[in-house]
């Protein structure tokens, strides 16, 4: 497998990068790339690390050297949150940040699986679709928005509030990537049951998850080890199924035909050619499905700000 990291300078790529350096199959090939000067030396720091994986650093204004038979590319380029933004705050530097690598993308590596998490990735996503579709190189399948942090946070506050071994802990997360968009589907955890004040508290904390870290972080950043390590369960899912495993099942944010909107996140079963079926997340509450029907202004709008930016 050759896996690329686009901004494998920052917090997100350095994390990532250095997760997949240990654990990618022996003889995969890691290229990471970034505008910063310093992403060489952080391919040099990874390669002294003893695994079975060659890393190769890139840096300046264009990322195809790092493209090159790319079977995955992991895009985390951008600038993060600092206290007082949201996601949407975030919009205008990072769209185009993430256009540009599209379309070098398209032209480079089309046929790549593409993990987007570069912020506001309910609109970054879109943006990513619409420079393939202009290239003639879109496959829904192939095209990703990364919402796996939303799933493990879920999962380890579940396992707190409820005092549950982490790893028995399992659910769906749905909707989008920011604020009221992601649903986790707390009815569908098997053998645990939430009050409505359980259930109203631990959804607002899911949701609003990226926000405590930004505050306890004080200016000094976002989400980035927990993102990388997301984006890392994320791209091992996408290269297992790649090898044929069977049975790859990961909520991601998808353009797969759901009836609420154009992109949704909800379970996925990944193959040799990404999403090789969309699942249906199941039977939910009558609180999820009313948090469920509120978000879909707000998705659809985050959307269409992806679509028109490129058009």
């Amino acid at each position: 497998m050759k896996v690329a990291v686009l901004g494998a300078a920052g917090g997100i790529g350095q994390a990532l990068a250095l997760l997949l350096k240990t654990q990618l199959p022996a003889g995969s090939k890691l290229s990471l790339y970034d505008i910063a000067p310093v992403t060489p030396g952080v391919a040099v720091d990874l390669s002294h690390i003893p695994t079975a994986v060659e890393v190769k650093g890139f840096a300046g204004e264009d990322p195809t050297p790092a493209l090159e038979g790319a079977d995955v590319v992991l895009i985390s380029a951008g600038v993060a949150r600092k206290p007082g933004m949201d996601r949407s705050d975030l919009f205008n530097i990072n769209a185009g940040i993430v256009r540009n690598l599209i379309e070098k993308v398209a032209v480079v590596c089309p046929k790549a699986l593409v993990g987007v998490i570069t912020n506001p990735v309910n609109t970054t996503v879109a943006i990513a679709a619409e420079v393939l579709k202009k290239a003639g190189v879109y496959d829904k399948n192939r095209l990703f928005g990364v919402t796996t942090l939303d799933v493990i946070r879920s999962e380890t506050f579940i396992a707190e509030a409820k005092g549950l071994n982490v790893e028995d802990v399992k659910l769906n997360v749905i909707g989008g990537h920011s604020g009221v968009t992601i649903l986790p589907l707390l009815s569908q955890i098997e053998g645990v049951t939430f009050s409505d004040e359980e259930v109203a508290s631990l959804t607002h904390r899911i949701q609003n998850a990226g926000t405590e870290v930004v505050e306890a972080k004080a200016g000094g950043g976002s989400a980035t080890l927990s993102m990388g390590q997301a984006a890392f369960r994320f791209c091992m899912s996408l290269v297992r199924g790649l090898q044929g495993e069977a049975n790859v099942v990961e909520c991601a944010y998808v353009d797969g035909g759901s009836e609420h909107a154009e992109f949704f996140a909800q379970p996925v079963l990944l193959g040799k050619n990404g999403v090789e079926k969309v699942l249906p997340y199941g039977e939910i509450s009558e609180f999820e499905t009313n948090a469920r029907d509120g978000m879909l202004d707000t998705l659809k709008g985050d959307i269409q700000l992806g679509i028109d930016f490129v058009k």
